[in-house]
């Protein structure tokens, strides 16, 4: 039984507090959408959740069950306890108004890190130049020859990821809302969050 529970419309944002040793479960509703995860040390904004810093002291681009998320200051925040996805990404940034002009031609478009900034502000921590989050559920494909593709997710509705926290944080999600490409699909769906 959740002790508590959230549901994130389709491309919107949320953000929460997680004691030390509570587990967060994060659900893609309806399959193949993308929810852009973040977390900050709730009393040092200045110890964030960060993606390169997993790889390095992880040695893998992907995480499973058992599994270490790192702050960018080596520390443990967050265990994978458990997935049933096994496809996540690192190594994107949010996407953000800007880029929806340079790759769709469109302005102001609604995004994840717009997102994730107006879902921290009540926790008085600021937007910072660009979010680098664990991309939950996006499938990032790269080849050989280096050359980088994104494919629809392959969570289907009711896949979940949980993370127990390390440390107590503040956590942020956006329901990505790019509907512009194959990264949801072509359509954004909400994301189920839950302190279990």
């Amino acid at each position: 039984m959740s002790k508590q529970h959230w549901q994130i419309p389709a491309t919107e944002g949320l953000s929460l507090q997680l004691k030390k040793g509570q587990v967060i479960r994060v659900t893609d509703v309806e399959g193949e959408q993308i929810a852009d995860f973040v977390a900050y040390r709730a009393d040092d904004i200045s110890e964030r959740l960060d993606p390169s810093v997993t790889m390095d002291a992880l040695h893998a681009m992907k995480v499973k069950p058992g599994d270490i998320i790192y702050s960018n200051k080596y520390t443990p925040m967050l265990t994978i306890i458990r997935d049933t996805v096994g496809q996540h990404d690192f190594i994107n940034s949010a996407c953000r108004p800007e880029m929806y002009e340079v790759l769709y031609n469109k302005r102001d478009h609604t995004s994840c890190y717009t997102n994730l900034n107006e879902a921290l502000a009540q926790f008085q921590i600021p937007a910072p130049d660009q979010h680098y989050p664990f991309n939950l559920f996006m499938n990032t494909i790269i080849e050989a020859s280096g050359q980088i593709r994104i494919e629809k997710p392959l969570s289907q509705a009711g896949d979940y990821i949980e993370l127990r926290a390390e440390m107590d944080l503040v956590v942020a999600i956006s329901a990505c809302p790019c509907e512009e490409s194959l990264c949801n699909g072509y359509k954004c769906t909400p994301i189920c969050v839950d302190i279990i």
